[in-house]
């Protein structure tokens, strides 16, 4: 399976990165060795003192597909979830700096969290409200209607570049609020109403 993410898919959340708004969506992939297992806590790790959480919904594709059509990118799947995009926020920066890929920075083991998947019919995927409880505390409160691509659009401009596969999940893209994680930290995400996932930070 690929871990398929989108960067810079929030105008506030480039606002608050001060990045440049994008033409097109940004790409980046994750292995499978980032995803953190289930029950398991996340473990800051070493190489880096300003681990950010970036809460996400996510898409699960369920069939394999290339050059999708965007009026026909909603029949490659049927659920779905919430996960966290954790970044090295410091590496990502020297990355940045030196025009380098940001692999080290948002692909490491367990950067990925992948919550619970829903049946896409229980929801409004144009307008889905999620959040990021972190100590009981809502720090990222985002809605789809934000996204500068909707899923079906990111799926199409994906699907240009990589065969997209049955079980590949895709990260859509963080609202404003990111913010870094430390140990003892509780991270809950809420997919309209639903805990989607509940991670410790050690």
């Amino acid at each position: 399976m690929k871990i398929i993410c989108i960067g810079r898919n929030y105008a506030k959340h480039i606002e608050e990165l001060a990045n440049e708004k994008p033409e097109h969506p940004v790409v980046f992939l994750k292995p499978d060795s980032a995803i953190l297992p289930k029950k398991m806590p996340f473990f800051i790790p070493p190489f880096s003192n300003d681990v950010h959480y970036e809460v996400e919904v996510l898409v699960k594709i369920n069939r394999v597909g290339k050059h999708i059509s965007p009026k026909f990118a909603h029949k490659y799947y049927e659920e779905v979830g919430l996960g966290i995009d954790f970044t090295a926020r410091d590496v990502q920066a020297k990355c940045k700096e030196k025009g380098l890929p940001w692999e080290k920075a948002k692909a490491f083991d367990g950067s990925a969290v992948i919550g619970d998947f829903y049946p896409k019919e229980q929801f409004d995927l144009q307008n889905l409200s999620f959040q990021l409880k972190k100590n009981d505390a809502i720090v990222q409160d985002g809605n789809t209607n934000a996204m500068l691509w909707q899923i079906d659009e990111l799926i199409s401009y994906v699907s240009q570049y990589f065969t997209i596969k049955k079980g590949d999940v895709i990260f859509t893209g963080t609202p404003a609020g990111v913010g870094e994680v430390k140990e003892g930290d509780v991270l809950i995400g809420v997919l309209k109403g639903k805990e989607a996932f509940q991670i410790k930070v050690k």
